[in-house]
């Protein structure tokens, strides 16, 4: 609460200064008071724009696994009688490739199925296991063939075959992504909440440090809505300032992170693309909107509880 205070020729002659040299000239451009405020505001713009991009990028990443998935299918096929494993693999191979909605099937062979399964398994448990009989099969994507119409080709070819469509693994990939726009969601408003917040503080600690001034304004015929003002334009143009230094950082970060980092294992997790940068720009009067809304509400609170 600003106390009451009465006008002195002091504050009278500081008002009619401020008044001849500009109205936003209420507060200081400067104030070192301030520079750690600066320094918050830029640290919660560069963590929001970060998990703005990592959002982002996994988002696509999901979206990108969750695509492969659908185009594509591994049938697993036990051979009868005396022919071989690879031979059974080979004929379940021309069958399906003449399905409609098929754009490639071909079968896997045993050392590449060894490759896939060693990560998991080693080289000692792979020398005694019987590896599986493969066959990848990539769909149509415009027009995908349905599971049933491939069993029923391998079913009338005499092949003992079964399907996996990967729905466990689709199911995961979604449920993830889903997971992670909620995170980055809830990210979003905690920070913009915290900032606000920041704000709310920094403008009672302006009201307060400044009260004779406001006084005197107000004593001098001066509406609240002139003195929110004065204080909204100080917050926002600052926020602004510091809002453009934390997505200049995040977007520092990035290009390094793209430029220097070649893992094969993080780009498909964190498929950058520069174009991403692009949803940088909104952060700076994204804060700046959230500091002058903040300023306004909360200095014409306080004024009206005079």
């Amino acid at each position: 609460m600003i106390p009451p205070l009465r006008p002195r020729a002091k504050d009278s002659a500081e008002l009619s200064r401020l008044s001849s040299s500009g109205t936003r000239n209420l507060l200081p451009s400067q104030d070192e008071r301030e520079v750690a405020l600066h320094y918050v505001i830029g640290v919660l713009c560069l963590l929001a724009c970060l998990a703005a991009l990592f959002a982002v990028e996994s988002d696509r990443a999901a979206s990108g696994w969750a695509r492969d998935i659908h185009s594509e299918v591994t049938i697993q096929v036990r051979p009868t009688g005396l022919e071989t494993g690879s031979i059974a693999a080979a004929k379940a191979a021309e069958v399906l490739a003449g399905v409609k909605g098929v754009a490639e099937a071909r079968a896997i062979e045993p050392e590449k199925a060894k490759e896939l399964i060693k990560p998991w398994l080693g080289d000692v448990i792979l020398d005694d296991l019987p590896i599986p009989n493969l066959v990848e099969v990539k769909l149509d994507p415009k027009a995908p063939a349905r599971p049933r119409a491939m069993m029923e080709a391998l079913t009338n070819a005499d092949i003992d075959a079964s399907l996996d469509d990967h729905s466990v693994w689709l199911k995961d990939i979604e449920k993830s992504a889903l997971i992670i726009r909620f995170l980055a969601y809830g990210a979003f408003i905690i920070i913009g909440s915290a900032t606000a917040a920041v704000v709310g503080f920094a403008t009672r600690a302006g009201l307060a440090a400044r009260a004779n001034v406001v006084e005197v304004l107000s004593l001098c015929g001066a509406t609240d809505i002139f003195i929110a003002e004065r204080f909204q334009y100080r917050f926002a143009r600052m926020a602004f300032e510091s809002g453009l230094l934390g997505a200049a950082a995040a977007a520092i970060v990035m290009t390094v992170i793209k430029i220097t980092v070649s893992s094969q294992s993080l780009v498909m997790v964190l498929p950058f693309s520069w174009y991403d940068l692009l949803i940088l720009i909104p952060c700076p009067l994204l804060v700046a909107f959230i500091a002058a809304a903040t300023a306004r509400l909360v200095t014409l609170r306080l004024l009206g509880h005079r």
